[in-house]
């Protein structure tokens, strides 16, 4: 068997075809969608994600605006940043790129950021309406991997899903979510005993844990669908999954590469949770 490629990028260049209408709507009622984010420190990483969503949102002809400070800026400087924002009538989305230098709290970071302009689904008031199952925003990430799965008509009704990562950014949504459409959901962390015992038996695999391809062929029931969120740099230079791509592909039905998987689908799925706030506001 191998497995068919799930293409993020050309999932989310579709996506965003199908947002023009509601961009020019809004644009006919002499509103931007606009979104700032917040980049603090000079993570390399960090860098190239904030410059790809800069681009997509600039090349749709919408607002976006990238503050940057240095890594020793402090907690109160920040805070009283994100609260100058909040109150910016003009301004729809707040972002904070994460992580944060070890000095500032995440979470105060994120608690401070309006809930209405926090489009990455991150505040404590949104992660309580997403397990409650009436979301105002949707963090990004898992978002765009039920997007990916509604595109290979994958049914999760009644299916084993297994997410290895319990990140309140990935993990712990993904889990919502996968619950929300019906399937039986396993999480696994770094304390999982017998990790193969449980990804083995899933009917859809999400593996988001920043370790380098931690998941091989041999740990993958045939036939199962594999979301690669991992994104990790190698020795040579090249870009990794968290999955072992080559062996993965020989055993799955369907699987997302990296890059080109799930990288394109986050990025597109902050474009519309942007443009949701520009049409509540």
């Amino acid at each position: 068997m191998t497995a068919t490629v799930i293409d993020g990028k050309a999932l989310a260049n579709q996506i965003k075809e199908e947002l023009a209408q509601r961009i020019q709507t809004l644009k006919n009622k002499g509103v931007i969608p606009a979104l700032t984010v917040i980049l603090v420190g000079d993570d390399p990483a960090s860098a190239v994600y904030v410059n790809s969503k800069h681009n997509t949102f600039t090349q749709l002809g919408l607002k976006s605006d990238v503050l940057r400070f240095p890594a020793e800026t402090s907690q109160e400087e920040l805070l009283a940043k994100i609260r100058e924002l909040n109150n910016d009538k003009t301004l729809h989305g707040i972002l904070v790129q994460l992580p944060l230098p070890k000095h500032i709290d995440t979470n105060t970071v994120i608690d401070t950021i309006s809930p209405e302009k926090d489009v990455d689904g991150f505040h404590v008031s949104n992660a309580g309406a997403l397990m409650t199952g009436n979301p105002r925003f949707i963090p990004c990430t898992p978002y765009g991997v039920i997007k990916m799965l509604e595109s290979q008509n994958v049914n999760l009704k009644g299916a084993e899903a297994v997410v290895v990562g319990a990140s309140n950014i990935v993990g712990k949504p993904m889990a919502l979510l996968l619950q929300k459409e019906g399937a039986t959901v396993t999480i696994c962390n770094s304390k999982t005993k017998d990790l193969t015992s449980h990804t083995k038996r899933a009917d859809i695999l999400v593996v988001a844990t920043g370790r380098p391809e931690m998941v091989t062929g041999d740990m993958i029931k045939p036939g199962a669908v594999v979301i690669d969120v991992g994104i990790n740099r190698g020795a040579d230079g090249k870009l990794k999954g968290d999955v072992e791509y080559a062996s993965a592909a020989q055993v799955a039905s369907a699987i997302t590469p990296v890059p080109g998987g799930v990288g394109p689908m986050t990025i597109v799925m902050l474009l519309v949770n942007t443009i949701e706030a520009a049409e509540r506001a």
